[in-house]
């Protein structure tokens, strides 16, 4: 069971029910975790990428006596190519039915490790191991898996409930800053959908990062994901400011990390939105100061909208030309 210091949300999506246990030094208690479960640890592969995989992918591997299996880091390998060689790795491995995986790493791990269990044999557990901010408050947690193609992210993928999600608090020891501020826009996305306690804690440029905070973050996306799992309704609410976001991220060639480009996606929603008139018109001001404040940016330098000699997005009635406006 956990202990006092662990916090534990239970997440019912359709007919998949799981943990996210959320605390500090949970990777070196996975061995129980995942018996108390029933999870296999000695029919497990751990899944990691180059950089993570020497920080505690090994580690965990050896632990459970595993496979430890590598896929290169960033978004830009986030491919079906990965996600074959990937497959293929886990059938190497001896990998069966009965088998486990365990998904070591940020967003870009989880999804392509997740959807490599989704369609391996038809689908075998995982167990996500978030070790980036963005992941833990979101992309470990609701099952979305997927890799992307070159026309956009993510348009490739499955629904796959994970057994068992584990947030280690310590591993953010390691987060480089600009990780740091990738999931506080997550975090801030979340407060806005449905946490204001949330989103007030965040406005004032709190980056401190503990349990409690997580937990708040985690939750909106277990409740959203408890109403809408498949995403025909209400969990589209999770993709505020990703119409922006994936663009970006797409025209860029993902030099712009995902939570860089979700900050100016929320930015760029909350003043359509006012323009529309569906938002209060002074809500997208005090959305871009919070941002600011957390050191993200709300504007796209015209530098990175560029792609294959063309400028994105093109200059249009109302846009000044060399200017990417929010």
């Amino acid at each position: 069971m956990a202990t006092t210091d662990t916090r534990r949300l239970r997440v019912r999506a359709g007919r998949a029910e799981y943990d996210v246990l959320v605390g500090n030094g949970l990777l070196a208690r996975m061995p129980a975790l995942l018996a108390e479960r029933g999870l296999p640890a000695a029919r497990a592969v751990v899944v990691s990428n180059t950089t993570v995989g020497p920080l505690y992918g090994a580690a965990l591997a050896e632990a459970l006596g595993a496979p430890l299996l590598t896929i290169p880091d960033g978004e830009q390998h986030k491919t079906l190519a990965t996600l074959g060689a990937l497959c293929q790795g886990m059938l190497d491995a001896g990998m069966d039915r009965d088998s486990l995986v365990i998904a070591v790493g940020g967003g870009v791990v989880g999804d392509v490790a997740g959807f490599a269990a989704a369609s391996y044999m038809r689908g075998v557990r995982v167990v996500q191991v978030p070790t980036s901010l963005l992941a833990m408050v979101d992309a470990s947690v609701g099952g979305k898996t997927g890799v992307d193609l070159p026309g956009g992210k993510n348009m490739v993928g499955a629904f796959w409930q994970p057994a068992l999600v584990v947030v280690d608090v310590a591993v953010l020891g390691t987060l480089p800053p600009v990780e740091v501020r990738c999931g506080l826009a997550e975090a801030l996305k979340h407060g806005l959908i449905d946490d204001p306690a949330l989103f007030a804690r965040l406005e004032t440029g709190q980056t401190a990062i503990d349990a409690a905070l997580l937990e708040q973050a985690i939750a909106v996306k277990a409740r959203v994901v408890e109403a809408d799992a498949l995403e025909h309704g209400v969990r589209a609410h999770l993709n505020l400011g990703h119409t922006f976001a994936h663009a970006i991220e797409t025209v860029s060639g993902y030099q712009w990390k995902h939570g860089e480009a979700v900050a100016v996606g929320l930015a760029g929603a909350a003043r359509l939105s006012a323009a529309l008139g569906l938002f209060a018109q002074a809500l997208p001001a005090r959305i871009e100061a919070a941002l600011t404040r957390l050191g993200l940016r709300c504007a796209m330098p015209a530098s990175t909208r560029r792609r294959s000699g063309k400028r994105w997005p093109p200059t249009r009635s109302g846009a000044r030309a060399g200017h990417a406006s929010c």
